[in-house]
């Protein structure tokens, strides 16, 4: 088989050229003999030189070009070691060789790309379905309170202040959806900066636990905090923002201790340089499979943690974007019928 490098191309592609012109020349010759035969031969190596020459600088600058072309449109040469190298395979390498070799990773990459944005376009349709049906509900409350009261019940004493708080309270839902909506989405694009500072998470928590109480006594749960009252859990982080991690934890574990000696119970352990804060209930539980999915946005497990529970179903994702914007961590693990436990760290001081 004929290589088909650069020189060689050049060396077959003048020698045919060439023994059409000698062919030629001779032909002509044939019928005229005044033609002499030694310029023929000598016109014959000229018209080779000038050919070789010719085609193979040709292939040198031009199908190198369309390489580099090629590599640059797709991504690959990032680098002038990398241009280098390439420079040097095509001049003594298999030209062709190497342009499919890029067609062929060329193809690869916009298979994975096409993934991707096959995953972006899944999550987005879930996304917007989700957010629908989330504003959906209280949009069709409001819409039912107001036209029980502009068919009369504005003038019945018994149910028009009742129906206004109810539309009172879809309202405020749709208005803390939007701003955990605004909220997610600033700490995703890195526009709300932490401001640590150095407290006591022993002393934050009892605080919060002291904001939940009413709910607590209402859904008829105990609070339990694993240390003493005058240990001092000392950690320098966003004071605001980890009291907002705390109520959505606790909050939701509330939520969801089910059992009739509801129980919600938070511990602090030393973890190499941070602290480990565990905050555990004894509710229903998460199937396995749906763990990984807890932190996604507006995810509902099941219909033990349904939308009937309230919130706005953004609580656990934003309690993730807080734990990572302090480089540290957040995970959570669960049996059901026995109970889940979310795991955060944060800095010792």
């Amino acid at each position: 088989m004929i290589s088909s490098s650069p020189r060689n191309i050049a060396f077959y592609n003048s020698l045919i050229i060439s023994l059409i012109f000698a062919l030629t020349y001779f032909t002509l010759r044939f019928w005229y003999n005044q033609i002499p035969i030694i310029p023929g031969v000598l016109l014959t190596f000229i018209v080779f030189s000038l050919s070789y020459f010719s085609i193979n600088y040709s292939i040198n600058k031009f199908i190198y070009n369309k390489v580099k072309l090629i590599y640059r449109t797709i991504g690959i040469m990032r680098s002038k070691k990398k241009e280098k190298k390439i420079r040097k395979n095509i001049q003594s390498d298999d030209v062709l060789d190497i342009v499919n070799q890029v067609v062929i990773d060329w193809g690869k990459e916009q298979e994975e790309e096409i993934e991707e944005l096959k995953k972006g376009a899944d999550y987005r349709r879930d996304f917007i379905g989700n957010l629908s049906h989330e504003l959906k509900t209280p949009i069709f409350n409001i819409q039912g309170y107001i036209s029980t009261l502009l068919d009369g019940g504005l003038e019945d004493e018994n149910i028009n202040r009742k129906f206004l708080q109810k539309t009172e309270k879809s309202i405020n839902r749709m208005i803390a959806l939007v701003d955990d909506l605004e909220y997610i989405s600033k700490l995703e694009a890195g526009e709300l900066k932490l401001k640590p500072e150095k407290f006591d998470l022993n002393m934050l928590t009892r605080e919060v636990f002291d904001f939940l109480e009413m709910k607590a006594n209402e859904n008829k749960t105990e609070l339990v905090i694993n240390v003493p009252q005058n240990k001092t859990i000392n950690t320098k982080a966003d004071k605001k923002r980890i009291r907002q991690v705390l109520i959505n934890l606790i909050d939701n574990a509330i939520k969801y201790t089910d059992k009739e000696s509801s129980k919600v119970t938070i511990s602090f352990y030393d973890f190499h340089d941070n602290y480990l804060i565990e905050i555990k209930d004894n509710g229903v539980g998460i199937h396995e499979e749906n763990l990984m999915r807890v932190f996604e946005r507006f995810y509902r497990t099941d219909a033990g943690r349904s939308r009937d529970k309230g919130g706005s179903g953004l609580g656990l994702a934003i309690v993730k974007h807080i734990i990572e914007a302090h480089q540290q961590t957040i995970s959570v693990r669960s049996n059901e019928g026995e109970g889940t436990t979310f795991s955060f760290t944060l800095a010792k001081v």
